[in-house]
């Protein structure tokens, strides 16, 4: 175990699944109430604001926040169940965050807090929790991203299209508290681990955060980070070159890459083969 408290939370669960544990009423109603502000956020916040850099985004590639802040017109929209997928981020939190109370683990909740940067640019945010005065932050995952992304600190710095990693550090320096990490909930069937990111650079982190910054407040030209990678399918090359996983997921890949075409895999032979942003295809 990463954490003290992962052991308090595994006996609550156990004691739980053997019907041996309870949940008091106050907690519930904190656990609902959380939960009612995760659908007011997600359904009735209106409109989204323009760009602004926040602790959430301050990570990403910075060909991306140039991309939301000097052109944002015709962003791929998010598909309709993106809006299912940040509420069940919030209802995991929630829950989390009850189970943590019942299982007797003490923590301060979540805070708004403001980064203020060499610059004069503030960034605001809200962490999740602090817990043995190191900040933490509640993630949901698929299965795949349990297994592969969150695997460890260092993993998930090497693959943090998202800019987590920026994000945790963003909020420990603005509350000025230690370094905490991630408790990381597998969506499919419930279990949960903790990622310590104690041996991370927090000078580090913050350079590239300043770096980001920076980039965008000066107006500097587009500057593509990603090349596209080289299709294989069991280890053998196909001809054919894709989208990094950084690009599949930015809403402005078709901007970035005029040529891009998104189609069944080439390779695959399954009967239902996936999409696949393909740039180069072979002969043509």
């Amino acid at each position: 175990m990463e954490h003290a408290a992962e052991l308090p939370i595994e006996l609550f669960l156990k004691d739980a699944v053997n019907g041996k544990a309870s949940m008091s009423e106050e907690i519930i109603q904190r656990v609902a109430s959380d939960v009612a502000a995760g659908l007011n956020k997600q359904f009735n916040s209106g409109p989204r604001d323009a760009f602004r850099l926040r602790m959430s985004n301050i990570g990403r590639p910075k060909c991306q926040l140039w991309f939301e802040k000097n052109n944002p017109v015709d962003k791929i929209p998010p598909p309709p169940h993106f809006i299912m997928n940040m509420l069940i981020g919030d209802i995991v939190e929630a829950v989390f965050k009850g189970i943590l109370r019942a299982s007797g683990v003490k923590f301060e909740d979540a805070a708004y807090v403001k980064l203020n940067l060499p610059d004069g640019t503030v960034i605001n945010g809200e962490y999740d929790l602090v817990l043995d005065g190191r900040v933490d932050d509640i993630k949901s995952a698929s299965p795949y991203s349990y297994q592969n992304k969150f695997k460890d600190a260092e993993t998930l710095r090497a693959n943090d299209s998202f800019g987590y990693m920026s994000q945790l550090v963003g909020y420990a320096t603005a509350a000025d508290k230690k370094l905490g990490g991630w408790w990381v909930v597998n969506k499919q069937n419930g279990e949960f681990k903790y990622i310590n990111a104690e041996q991370i650079s927090m000078e580090e982190e913050m350079d590239k955060i300043v770096e980001n910054v920076n980039y965008i407040n000066q107006d500097e030209p587009f500057e593509r980070c990603f090349e596209p990678v080289k299709e294989t399918y069991y280890k053998k090359e196909s001809g054919n070159t894709k989208l990094c996983m950084e690009c599949t997921f930015c809403g402005h890949k078709k901007k970035c890459w005029p040529e891009l075409k998104t189609q069944a895999s080439l390779v695959s032979k399954a009967k239902t083969a996936g999409l696949v942003d393909y740039i180069h295809i072979k002969g043509d």
